[in-house]
């Protein structure tokens, strides 16, 4: 056996032990490594510490330093998380339905963890421990893999949290990390379907789509995310301009951002320029059709076809005029990953219609794409959002965790 089957071997038969924990001390868990991870708080940040300097020497853009970045208050919103995530409902048991067929049999639904969970994602060691607490919560044993610019955050974060696992009287092995962060590993990882049960990739679309075509474990896709505003023709344009700079600005590497902004021609000589002088306090490159680039001029630079599809993950835009809201949402069915779209609007029946045809996991009226959190949603966190459309949609909370089996009560029934 390789070091990663072995690893895995131990975390399956960890998972046996989840699987029955009860409520209490799986709560006792997270708190407990709520309590570690604040009182080791300068282990993890001195780590990441680490980790940025080399991100720094290597060249990496400011976007990806700023989700690779730890600070105390970071860390004090996961804790935050790792709580919210223990006051809610234990999904685990919960019985869905349960009826008397007419031979007399119980038959019942009930809810169980999916196993063991194995994750690959990127630069991110919030997620580490996002991740690890709701496989926990959901009675799941999980491996992590993150990428090598995290290695030292997530090897502090998962020893921190290892070691509060055994003092809650779990095994450590519900919680572990692949050491070696080679593609060679991930490539293995994406295989072992004798010991993972599922596999979450968690980043950016090359990751995605490498392990939804290469991995024998079962897959759930994760954070492609091209995500549109349309600024329709009977929009409030300030509250356009606002909710743009927000969907693009807050924080453009995370796959809620906006990556593309489509303007009703009627209004879009007025919405540009209310909405440039905020975008331009990021200095976002514009990347523009036509005629957005004849109402821009230099400010703009002409949009390759490409642009039509890219997930910029940087303080860059692409703009497109349309006609009509119905091109809007052509658009948008055919250039979208499926995650979150929006639309500014005041007329209702307008938003109705975007509502019913734009295909995606979230779709809102006249708010910002970056609310599409696991947080936001009242989930506690998330271990990804899901762009697919078989088994979970959307935020991936507790109940996206778990499967079902049926439990089927008897008195010598025969077939």
């Amino acid at each position: 056996m390789t070091t990663l089957e072995i690893q895995c071997a131990a975390v399956k038969r960890a998972s046996r032990t989840l699987s029955i924990a009860g409520t209490a001390i799986k709560n006792r868990a997270l708190e407990s490594i709520a309590r570690a991870l604040i009182e080791n708080q300068d282990k993890w940040l001195r780590a990441n510490s680490q980790d940025l300097d080399a991100a720094k020497a290597q060249g990496m853009r400011p976007s990806l330093l700023d989700r690779l970045a730890l600070t105390p208050e970071r860390v004090s919103g996961v804790v935050e998380g790792l709580r919210q995530v223990a006051a809610l409902p234990d999904p685990i048991g919960k019985v869905d339905r349960m009826e008397t067929r007419p031979n007399g049999l119980i038959i019942g639904r009930r809810r169980v963890p999916l196993g063991v969970v194995a994750i690959i994602y990127e630069a991110r060691p919030n997620v580490t421990v996002d991740a690890a607490a709701l496989c926990l919560k959901s009675g799941n044993a999980c491996v992590l893999r993150g990428g090598s610019e995290a290695i030292r955050s997530n090897r502090a974060a998962v020893e921190i949290m290892r070691d509060a696992l055994a003092d809650a009287g779990l095994p450590e092995d519900c919680i572990a990390l692949v050491q070696d962060t080679s593609r060679e590993t991930a490539n293995e990882l994406m295989g072992l379907d004798k010991y993972i049960d599922v596999l979450i990739p968690r980043g950016g679309a090359g990751l995605i789509r490498s392990v939804a075509k290469n991995a024998s474990v079962p897959v759930i896709r994760t954070g492609e995310g091209v995500c549109h505003i349309y600024i329709d023709k009977d929009a409030d344009l300030q509250m356009g301009a606002e909710i743009l700079f927000n969907a693009k600005c807050s924080r453009p590497s995370v796959c809620n951002a906006a990556e593309c902004v489509l303007v009703h021609r009627d209004i879009a000589k007025e919405f540009l320029a209310a909405a440039v002088p905020l975008l331009d306090r990021h200095e976002v490159e514009l990347r523009c059709d036509g005629e957005a680039l004849a109402l821009l001029g230099s400010r703009g630079i002409p949009a390759t076809e490409e642009d039509w599809d890219a997930e910029y993950g940087d303080y860059a835009l692409a703009v497109r005029i349309v006609g009509s809201a119905g091109e809007a949402v052509d658009f948008i069915n055919a250039h979208s990953t499926g995650h979150s779209e929006s639309i500014v609007t005041r007329d209702y029946f307008t938003a109705q219609s975007f509502l019913d045809q734009v295909d995606a996991a979230a779709v809102y009226v006249n708010a910002s794409t970056r609310f599409t959190d696991g947080g936001e949603f009242g989930l506690g966190a998330e271990i990804g959002i899901s762009t697919q459309k078989m088994h979970a949609r959307g935020p991936m909370g507790l109940e996206e965790l778990t499967s079902c089996k049926y439990i089927i009560y008897g008195q010598g029934q025969v077939r």
